[in-house]
């Protein structure tokens, strides 16, 4: 089998069990034990030494379980102690390898994130942070190799329920931070529902806002399920993000929160049900940084809006617009801080947040604790939370088209698409976005679309994503034909979708 084929980036991924037709297994408990002793020789090699305390924790996956156990068993096999978690969160699985009185040398988070039930994955983490691609890479290889040295005596096995330890640990932010007259409760008036969508995240309610006195009656799907029977646990998903819009409306709530399913991405909506994801989320975090750090620089992806960055702007910031891709996004920042550049957060519009104070962990339910203590200081101010966005503009109009591109080369053909189209913007006088770092980005003035599109390659795909933004009636349409007239030729493009707007 080649190991290499399960690497998704930083992260692993793979089918974990039947279900669907055409998707033939190849994350076996086999297969999970290989990676799982290749991570004991990576940190052997790594940190110079034999002796190893590792972590191990899963989400609500159906293959959890036995994948966890498998992947115990083999590095305990190896010598290694190894201490399973069970039910954790991704964000838990790291701090487990810094908090005090833990310091794991090691730790692995089970999870596909938002994916079908059918699927399953790894992240591995150190005290530095989560691996990067080119550690995915060596460790795949090495499991693929297969050698690994059995110990003469096994590792030590343990189990801990860890989630109430990081629940708490994010509660003492609060208190600490917000300082209320009621310091053990600064939250007691608020009601608060939370939607786990049947994953990890249902831990935020009875360790977070209960001890922190929040009413959270109303909140749903908290219990684990790995066959996601409500809806994708996913704050990009319309119908997860109208289930906890529904649920704040429903209980006159004062704030809801969605989880993804192993919590390193949050959405969140207002107490009119406003959903607060994507740029919303980002600008709402932005104005909070801001008000901590004046002047600082917030990283995002390539495809926020230009309200966003007018938004930063006001408040005193600079938008640092970069790449796709959650690891892009909080690589560039640490890069501008190693630079002598402020840059205090680094966010995606898929969810994805990380701040410079939180190691750039993209942790979700630390981004939602942030929300928590800006809410509890505003409440004292005789302010609203949401009031920080208010002069967020946003488009009239929006799409996202992901163009299929053919054949086995599609990723050259994919920048031959691109090479061309910039020489044909240049010739047309369209405005091309200076320091953009992925794809092409365009802006038109009013009577020419009042809007952008950014055409970029997918990440791992065969695909071009396309977006556009309007902010005029009509305007997507107008740079959509634009657009089409000079990719109509591309026969290896499907701009099938485009022609039809």
């Amino acid at each position: 089998m080649d190991y290499s084929k399960l690497q998704n980036g930083s992260d692993v991924r793979g089918v974990a069990m039947e279900g669907v037709t055409g998707q033939a297994v190849n994350l076996s408990e086999a297969v999970m034990a290989d990676i799982a002793n290749a991570f004991i020789l990576y940190l052997r090699k790594r940190l110079g030494r034999e002796a190893l305390r590792v972590s191990i924790g899963r989400d609500s996956r159906l293959t959890g379980k036995a994948l966890e156990s498998a992947a115990a068993n083999a590095m305990l096999a190896m010598g290694a102690d190894v201490t399973v978690f069970g039910l954790s969160s991704t964000p838990a699985m790291f701090m487990s390898t810094v908090l005090d009185g833990f310091s794991f040398d090691g730790a692995i988070m089970l999870t596909a994130s938002h994916l079908p039930f059918n699927r399953n994955g790894a992240k591995f983490f150190t005290k530095d942070g989560g691996l990067e691609k080119a550690d995915i890479a060596q460790i795949l290889q090495l499991a693929g190799e297969g050698r690994f040295p059995m110990a003469e005596e096994p590792g030590k096995r343990e189990c801990f329920d860890f989630l109430p330890v990081y629940g708490a640990h994010l509660v003492a932010l609060v208190r600490r931070t917000v300082a209320a007259d009621d310091y053990a409760e600064p939250l007691k008036g608020f009601h608060i529902v939370v939607d786990a969508g049947n994953g990890a995240g249902g831990f935020f309610v009875e360790h977070v806002l209960k001890p922190l006195g929040a009413d959270t009656s109303g909140s749903q799907f908290l219990e684990p399920d790995g066959s996601f029977p409500n809806h994708a646990p996913n704050p990009e998903d319309d119908t997860a993000m109208e289930a906890i819009a529904g649920c704040v409306l429903k209980h006159n709530a004062d704030l809801g929160i969605l989880f993804d399913t192993d919590v390193d991405r949050a959405g969140a909506v207002a107490p009119d049900g406003r959903e607060i994801n994507r740029n919303r989320l980002i600008a709402l975090m932005a104005a909070i940084t801001l008000m901590e750090h004046p002047g600082t620089t917030i990283v995002t992806d390539s495809i926020t809006s230009a309200g966003l960055g007018s938004l930063i702007a006001e408040k005193g910031g600079r938008h640092h617009r970069f790449k796709r891709g959650y690891r892009n996004v909080i690589n560039e920042a640490i890069r501008l801080n190693g630079e002598g550049q402020d840059c205090q957060l680094a966010m995606e519009t898929s969810g994805h947040g990380a701040l410079k104070e939180n190691y750039f962990l993209d942790d979700g339910a630390y981004l939602m604790v942030k929300l928590l203590i800006k809410m509890a200081q505003c409440r004292a101010e005789g302010r609203r939370l949401f009031s920080l966005i208010d002069t967020l503009q946003e488009p009239l109009e929006s799409i996202e088209l992901r163009m299929g591109l053919g054949g086995e080369d599609f990723a050259a053909y994919g920048a031959k698409v691109l090479t061309e189209l910039s020489a044909y913007a240049l010739a047309q006088g369209w405005a091309i976005a200076p320091h953009n770092f992925e794809g092409l980005r365009v802006s038109f003035p009013k009577g020419e679309g009042d809007g952008w599109f950014l055409l970029r390659m997918s990440l791992h795909d065969p695909l071009m994503p396309l977006n556009i933004e309007s902010d005029s009636e009509g305007g997507v349409a107008i740079i959509a034909k634009k657009l089409y007239e000079s990719l109509r030729h591309f026969d290896r493009l499907d701009t099938g979708a485009l022609s039809a707007l």
